[in-house]
Parts: C-alpha cells; sequence; structure tokens
C-alpha cells in the first residue's frame, strides 16, 4: 500500500498537471493571505475610525 502511495505522489508530483495543481495551490494561499491581512487592516482601521466619531458625537 505504502509502495501505491509513494508511486502515486512521484507520478503526481513528475506530471506537468501535478506541478499546475501546485502552482495554482500556491497562489490560491497567497491571495487567501492578502485577503485575510487586508481585512484585518481594513476592519482595524473603520473601527478606530467610529471609535473616533462616537467620541466625537
Amino acid at each position: 500500500m505504502l509502495k501505491k502511495i509513494q508511486s502515486f505522489i512521484s507520478n503526481f508530483a513528475k506530471g506537468e498537471e501535478g506541478v499546475t495543481a501546485i502552482e495554482y495551490a500556491l497562489i490560491a494561499a497567497l491571495v487567501a493571505v492578502v485577503i485575510i491581512g487586508g481585512a484585518t487592516l481594513l476592519g482595524t482601521n473603520l473601527n478606530t475610525l467610529f471609535t473616533n466619531i462616537a467620541g466625537k458625537i
């Protein structure tokens, strides 16, 4: 069973389809990290803005 798994992984990594899938996965992960970072930063800035507005009211 272990031999079959190693063979599958080896063939997956050697084939162009496997490499393309890995590249797309890495790009998707990078996009996700950027989106999460941007949303966190935007959320913090909006919270600060609304806190300042509430304080002035």
